[in-house]
């Protein structure tokens, strides 16, 4: 009963955080078109900001949730160690720095625009935009069919 509250908080913070993934981008793709809006822009701002601090903290909770499923067995004889001899978690983990390098990339153009640096143009962002989407389906097609 402990592994399957564990894996329901794991997919509950990994949903908020793709959550955040998803926006972020969205954020400064408005930036881009509010122009000289300074009131509309300064709210924006403000969203992704406020955006990005709980993007980090659902990752935390997520990262936190997703070793004890890892690595938990070791602390809790209760336990299953669900990915021992697989190799699938590898590829897993691997799309999931990308996809958190990918937020921290966003969090820190918006940190830079803030301080009155410039984004790339509303276009590139918008198709940067579908990149986690891809990431994303990679990730559920590993955890869900386990290929090797």
């Amino acid at each position: 009963m402990f592994y399957v509250w564990i894996k329901t908080f794991h997919l509950l913070f990994v949903i908020a955080w793709m959550a955040a993934v998803f926006y972020l981008p969205r954020i400064l793709v408005n930036i881009v078109e509010a122009g000289d809006e300074p009131a509309v822009v300064a709210r924006l701002q403000l969203m992704g900001k406020r955006l990005y601090r709980f993007g980090h903290i659902t990752f935390g909770f997520a990262f936190l949730a997703g070793l004890m499923l890892w690595q938990g067995w070791r602390l809790f004889p209760g336990l299953p160690d669900v990915v021992a001899g697989q190799h699938w978690i590898d590829a897993k983990l691997t799309l999931v720095a990308l996809l958190l390098a990918y937020f921290v990339w966003a969090g820190r153009a918006l940190k830079r625009h803030a301080k009155g640096g410039s984004l790339p143009a509303a276009r590139t962002l918008r198709l940067l935009n579908e990149l986690p989407v891809l990431l994303l389906l990679g990730v559920l097609f590993l955890v869900l069919d386990r290929p090797f």
